[in-house]
């Protein structure tokens, strides 16, 4: 049985010189992961485009595979940041007002290197991946359910928890088939409007305000 690749970084960089050397990697291995792909990535190739020696990559990353995990966290992390910007205003905003804006956000954190979150999903073999996947869900959960909460006494669904589930998992898939899957079928503000009726209509019974 082969041995498992390992998946974190040897060391971390303190120094801007180091700091700009590992960012110069991970934009290298992006590069390559969506020109190339995943399976043909490699950390000869990730070194070259970098412009640096494989030695120094290996100063750094093992291994291809805790290449693309940092990557990848730093991918969710970018997201993460995009859905933290809007998510205090949007507690505070009218329910559709504020699920429109959470959604906005959540297929702008999606537009963020599409290509890349496509090799991410669909080529990278998942165990790889699962603690930042893990984590993304988690914030989204707790930023809609700080949402449910705040207009709890207008919603259709009593269990919060078991709505905060769905609706991540529901968007996330509505806007992750419609931006990354065809995304020459995407129309981003016709597929924004869509996922906020089905939103309301599963929170409120309503797809706007006042419609019956």
């Amino acid at each position: 049985m082969p041995a498992t690749p390992p998946l974190k970084p040897r060391k971390q960089p303190r120094q801007a010189r180091s700091r700009a050397t590992v960012e110069a990697i991970l934009d290298a291995t992006a590069r390559i992961l969506v020109t190339h792909g995943y399976a043909t990535a490699s950390t000869n190739r990730i070194a070259e485009a970098a412009g640096i020696s494989i030695g120094s990559l290996y100063q750094y990353f093992p291994s291809k595979e805790a290449l693309v995990t940092a990557l990848h966290r730093r991918h969710t992390e970018q997201m993460q940041a995009a859905l933290l910007e809007v998510a205090a205003s949007a507690t505070e905003a009218p329910l559709p007002v504020a699920a429109r804006t959470l959604i906005h956000a959540v297929m702008a954190a999606h537009m963020i290197d599409p290509q890349l979150h496509r090799v991410f999903d669909e080529e990278v073999p998942r165990p790889d991946l699962a603690d930042c996947r893990d984590e993304l869900e988690a914030s989204m959960r707790t930023m809609v359910k700080g949402l449910l909460l705040a207009h709890r006494a207008s919603l259709l669904p009593l269990d919060v928890d078991l709505a905060s589930l769905m609706l991540v998992q529901l968007v996330d898939a509505l806007i992750h088939t419609a931006v990354i899957a065809r995304p020459d079928d995407a129309r981003a503000d016709a597929i924004e409007q869509e996922i906020v009726a089905i939103v309301l209509r599963y929170l409120t019974g309503q797809t706007s305000p006042g419609s019956p």
